[in-house]
């Protein structure tokens, strides 16, 4: 007999307390270890992870599951990607056409190439072919959201009662290797191919561990209350253009409009009005980023539910650890040289082992605590949400679809 666990609900404001506990854990573990901070793991990673521990304890051995309300959180989530629009600038969109194209070009070819080794794992072990997707693109780039849409078809069509299972778990552990993968990749490109940044470059999002440089572009209470007002606006317009594009039966995140508009208002305000100071790629700015990224990724990590994983049995997690080390091999001798070999390009895999295994905001963690040790890299902030946030959720439901039909 199956004992029920009780039920500990955290609401929406204590949880969000929890996570600044949690991103303040992680970043004191990150300053003690050195492994942490050298292999560039971000310290909501860390904190998160701890936290998540916490709670399978919990759930273990006192027989209580701890569900936190994560209505702020996605909130966050949204203002982030209102930052990321407004310090994007149109000169650095129209040079980094041909890498935009690039990046699009190899994560489809990715996309595809996941999905392909989940098939064969799957057949292998002698699974429905149909299942082959949670253990691809729907669980590992989908992350969560795309494996819980998708298993209950995959059941029906199927008959494997255990696909949702499969797939939240599938999830579960690609979102922890996106989070462990990406920045120890970067630092092996980087300190193998003596890669440098450009230093002149401002940090519009991951400010730096020490950064002994004097600093013209202080943060004081108006300017942080201004790049908050900012972002703010981009996330009301993103909200009533969400609407709009939502009425014409296109169906997109809504974080992706209000990124959309918050690269309209920086290349427009700022020449009809020239004498309002706008904050973008402001040290303000890089704080509001930095801080709603940081608690939604705390929030997310802390509420992993762990002991999902026990769904995984042993050809599945071979399956996985396959995807990784496909998605690790990819990343280093494809990604990089295609992307320019460079330092943008370094940064810019630690972002891609970020979205390929888990979601765009573990991807843009990977990427920021990169820039945090080794100097800014602008343009990768730019280039990967635009590929990973609007163009693989219109590939995934493709290829999802096409796979599923095998």
């Amino acid at each position: 007999m199956i004992r029920v666990k009780d039920i500990i609900t955290i609401p929406a404001f204590p949880a969000l307390t929890l996570g600044f506990i949690v991103f303040f854990s992680g970043a004191f573990l990150t300053r003690r270890i050195k492994f942490l901070k050298n292999y560039n793991i971000p310290e909501p990673v860390s904190g998160g992870f701890l936290a998540a521990l916490v709670t399978w304890v919990v759930y273990a051995y006192l027989d209580k599951e701890i569900i936190f309300d994560l209505s702020v959180r996605d909130e966050l989530l949204v203002i982030f990607f209102a930052t990321i629009g407004l310090n994007a600038r149109i000169a650095d969109l129209i040079s980094g056409g041909r890498l935009l194209a690039v990046m699009l070009a190899l994560t489809i070819g990715f996309m595809l190439l996941q999905n392909i080794v989940a098939l064969l794992g799957v057949t292998v072990f002698g699974l429905p072919t149909g299942t082959s997707v949670l253990l691809g693109t729907a669980s590992l780039i989908g992350g969560h959201g795309t494996a819980i849409a998708w298993g209950p078809t995959i059941e029906e069509q199927t008959g494997f009662s255990a696909a949702a299972e499969i797939g939240i778990s599938a999830a579960t552990l690609g979102l922890i290797f996106a989070a462990l993968l990406g920045g120890p990749i970067a630092k092996f490109l980087i300190d193998r191919n003596n890669l440098t940044s450009d230093r002149s470059e401002e940090h519009t999002i991951g400010l730096p561990f020490e950064d002994d440089r004097p600093q013209e572009d202080t943060v004081d209470h108006v300017n942080l209350m201004g790049a908050m007002l900012a972002a703010h606006l981009a996330v009301i317009l993103g909200y009533i253009s969400h609407l709009w594009i939502t009425e014409m039966g296109i169906k997109l995140p809504l974080f992706v409009p209000c990124l959309l508009v918050g690269i309209v208002l920086s290349n427009t305000v700022p020449y009809i009005f020239p004498s309002i100071s706008w904050p973008a790629r402001t040290r303000a700015l890089a704080v509001v980023s930095d801080y709603s990224l940081s608690v939604f990724l705390a929030m997310s990590l802390m509420s992993l539910k762990l002991w999902t994983l026990a769904g995984l049995g042993g050809p599945l997690l071979v399956v996985l650890v396959c995807q990784v080390l496909t998605a690790a091999i990819f990343i280093i001798l494809i990604v990089y040289w295609a992307m320019g070999r460079d330092y943008t390009a370094a940064v810019l895999c630690a972002g891609f082992a970020g979205f390929a295994l888990g979601a765009t905001p573990t991807a843009i963690a990977n990427m920021s605590s990169v820039t945090k040790r080794y100097g800014p890299a602008p343009l990768a902030f730019i280039i990967l949400p635009l590929v990973s946030a609007f163009f693989v959720d219109i590939a995934n439901a493709f290829i999802i679809k096409f796979f599923v039909g095998l």
